[in-house]
């Protein structure tokens, strides 16, 4: 197997994982923080917040793993009846579109969370809002190069 090949395979397994754990921690946690309200009255002060945070992470990871393989929720009336040497090219301006898209939410993000950085926002307990935004410009990034390639290869 090629080193490419690897690698890819070593991210996609990370990705895998980072997902299966952060959905898990963010449903113990919600699942916590009903039990500790509705049978003793109390709850974990960071739990709601935590768990916001992880919703965030898990959406950005999730929509990295369905731009793996171009498996994201589409409204294509077009793509869908059109056939022959067209429906490729159509496939192409699309990823190309989806791409810039990511571009400019990467940029914008990446500018929020260094804003963010500057101000040193808390989120919860002592956790900076930074560390907690930054899946963003991250996770568009890797989806932008992800339909960077699909633009050269679409599905």
């Amino acid at each position: 197997m090629p080193a490419t090949e690897t690698l890819l395979s070593w991210l996609r397994r990370v990705e895998d994982l980072l997902l299966a754990l952060l959905f898990s921690a963010m449903i113990g946690v919600a699942a916590a923080q009903v039990v500790l309200r509705n049978l003793f009255d109390s709850g974990l002060y960071w739990g709601d917040s935590a768990v916001r945070v992880m919703v965030l992470w898990v959406a950005m990871i999730g929509a990295m793993v369905a731009s793996r393989n171009d498996d994201h929720i589409r409204i294509d009336i077009v793509g869908r009846y059109l056939s022959g040497p067209l429906k490729p090219q159509l496939a192409r301006m699309v990823n190309l579109f989806t791409c810039a898209v990511l571009v400019i939410f990467a940029w914008y993000s990446a500018q929020f969370v260094h804003f963010e950085y500057q101000d040193q926002t808390i989120a919860f307990g002592v956790v900076p809002a930074w560390v907690c935004e930054a899946i963003m410009p991250f996770a568009a990034a890797v989806m932008a190069v992800r339909y960077a390639l699909h633009v050269i290869k679409p599905k």
